[in-house]
């Protein structure tokens, strides 16, 4: 038998070494992963792992650029003529999500760790692949607008991105399809026209206290630089106070990090409250996809708060937070089990994960988050995917 060549097992081995590097940047995200981390997960002294990388940016560029060519070689391979593109497209992106799902998301959020060059790459690649997914869509459906079929694009997108958030799973010959049922629903939604926006809960009166203002400061800040390029003392300036003053109210960033994250939880928590007081269950989750969103879109706080278990913070307020996620999921497992009955548990699961991702994702893509009737739309795609069993998706 013919011996493989030195260059191809050189190939094979950085392939390996980042797909485990892809799953701890997955875990962890970027900044809490280490070469020695990802040496020690690949079984390798951190110099083997130089001998293959320069730095751990060359990992993560080699990850993302790898999802980016996955993404364009199944685009490639469904729009080239064929019968039924659209189904070719989607069962090709989500057996790539289910087999590669370590790398389902990363392009999209940690992507920004990479350099101005890489990331402008990026950013056009992935564009050129969202428009011809937009082509093929309109090709379909000639009913909708183009910047309409570009955002239904994004909702399916994040369908597949949803399975980078959570470990659930079920076996590949279902989870492909099932995958592919919830993408269809997506491109296949009849958007809402413009509605009148509800309006939002006040948070208070008064002057708040010196401690709320250093968490709305962090908040902000956090928000447009993300958590590790903040230092306390351009929170403590953003707030009006020297930087070491803000010690005496949080001892750490992190700290800071989890304060908002239980802020978040506690908003959320209050809606969910609120929409759950309903006759039946399908009110109740319809009423608590509309709440979600709008709790979203009104609460900075909460878009935060999807970090934070990617901030090195004690094991205790980590998770403790994780935790309130868990149980705030779990409500809207339970509510979708009591509507459909037959539907399987960990289906249930990945069905609310895909909702609650094309919310989270859509709300922060800068290319449909200014959308007028952004609220409608995105209760919309959830109602799509969680209510797609009753409609027969």
């Amino acid at each position: 038998m013919k011996t493989p060549d030195r260059p191809s097992r050189l190939r094979d081995r950085k392939a390996q070494l980042a797909a485990v590097a892809a799953e701890l940047f997955r875990a962890r995200g970027f900044h809490g992963v280490g070469i020695n981390d990802i040496a020690a997960a690949a079984g390798v002294t951190g110099p083997a792992l130089y001998r293959h990388f320069a730095d751990k940016q060359a990992i993560l560029a080699y990850v993302v650029l790898a999802g980016i060519d996955d993404m364009e070689a199944a685009t490639s391979a469904a729009l080239s003529g064929a019968p039924d593109q659209l189904d070719t497209l989607l069962t090709g992106l989500a057996t790539q999500a289910v087999e590669r799902r370590e790398i389902a998301a990363l392009w999209r959020w940690e992507g920004p760790h990479l350099p101005r060059e890489e990331r402008r790459e990026i950013r056009r690649r992935s564009s050129a692949v969202l428009d011809a997914w937009t082509k093929a869509l309109l090709a379909a459906r000639t009913d909708l607008a183009a910047d309409d079929a570009e955002f239904l694009c994004w909702g399916a997108l994040s369908v597949f991105g949803s399975v980078a958030v959570h470990h659930t799973t079920v076996a590949r010959r279902r989870f492909v399809p099932l995958l592919v049922e919830l993408a269809s629903a997506v491109l296949n939604t009849t958007l809402p026209g413009p509605v009148s926006a509800a309006p939002d809960i006040p948070n208070g009166l008064g002057t708040p206290s010196r401690r709320e203002q250093i968490l709305s400061a962090a908040t902000t800040l956090f928000g447009e630089r993300g958590f590790h390029a903040v230092s306390m003392e351009d929170i403590g300036a953003a707030a009006g106070i020297a930087g070491p003053s803000v010690y005496r109210h949080f001892p750490s960033k992190a700290a800071l990090m989890a304060a908002i994250g239980h802020r978040a939880a506690d908003r959320l928590a209050l809606a969910a409250e609120q929409a759950l007081r309903a006759p039946d269950e399908l009110t109740a989750l319809r009423r608590l996809s509309a709440s979600y969103v709008h709790t979203l879109l009104h609460t900075p706080k909460l878009l935060v708060s999807f970090t934070a278990d990617r901030v090195t913070m004690p094991d205790r307020e980590k998770a403790g937070l994780l935790r309130v996620q868990r149980d705030y999921v779990a409500q809207w497992v339970t509510l979708l089990a009591a509507i459909f009955p037959s539907l399987p548990a960990r289906e249930a699961k990945i069905r609310v994960h895909a909702a609650l991702t094309i919310a989270n994702d859509l709300t922060r893509t800068r290319r449909v988050n200014g959308r007028p009737n952004l609220e409608a739309e995105l209760t919309a795609l959830l109602r799509t995917v969680l209510e797609c069993p009753v409609e027969g998706c």
